[in-house]
C-alpha cells in the first residue's frame, strides 16, 4: 500500500525564492558575477597558455630585469583587487538595497552589513 502524499505548506525561504523580487536580485547578482567570472578565468588561462607556449614572448624584457611574465603575473593581482572593488561597490548600489527590501518586505530582522559582521 502506498501512503497519501505528505503536503505541506510552503516555507517562508520557499516563499521568498518563488517571489519576483528575490528572483530579480539572483538575476542581478548572476548577471555580474558570471560575465566577470568568465572573464578572469580566460585572462588567467591567457596568462598560463602564453607561460607555457610563448616562452620567447613572456621572456622579453621590459624594463631591467622585469620581463613581461612578471608584469602580467602582476596584473593578476591587480584584477583580483580591481574586480573585488568593483564587486563591492556593485553589490552597495544593486544587490544590497534589494535584499534590504526582501527582508523587510518578510518581516525579518535587518541589520546593515557592518552590523551584521561585528
Amino acid at each position: 500500500m502506498e501512503s497519501p502524499p505528505i503536503t505541506t505548506a510552503p516555507t517562508e525561504v520557499q516563499l521568498i525564492e518563488e517571489s519576483e523580487e528575490f528572483r530579480a536580485l539572483r538575476s542581478s547578482f548572476r548577471s555580474f558575477a558570471f560575465p566577470v567570472t568568465i572573464g578572469f578565468v580566460l585572462w588567467y588561462l591567457l596568462y598560463v597558455l602564453l607561460s607555457s607556449y610563448a616562452p620567447g614572448l613572456m621572456g622579453t624584457k621590459v624594463v631591467g630585469h622585469i620581463n613581461v611574465a612578471l608584469v602580467l603575473g602582476l596584473l593578476q593581482f591587480v584584477t583580483t583587487f580591481a574586480i573585488a572593488a568593483w564587486y563591492a561597490r556593485y553589490a552597495n548600489r544593486r544587490i544590497d538595497p534589494r535584499a534590504v527590501a526582501i527582508r523587510e518586505a518578510r518581516g525579518a530582522v535587518v541589520h546593515a552589513p557592518r552590523e551584521a559582521a561585528e
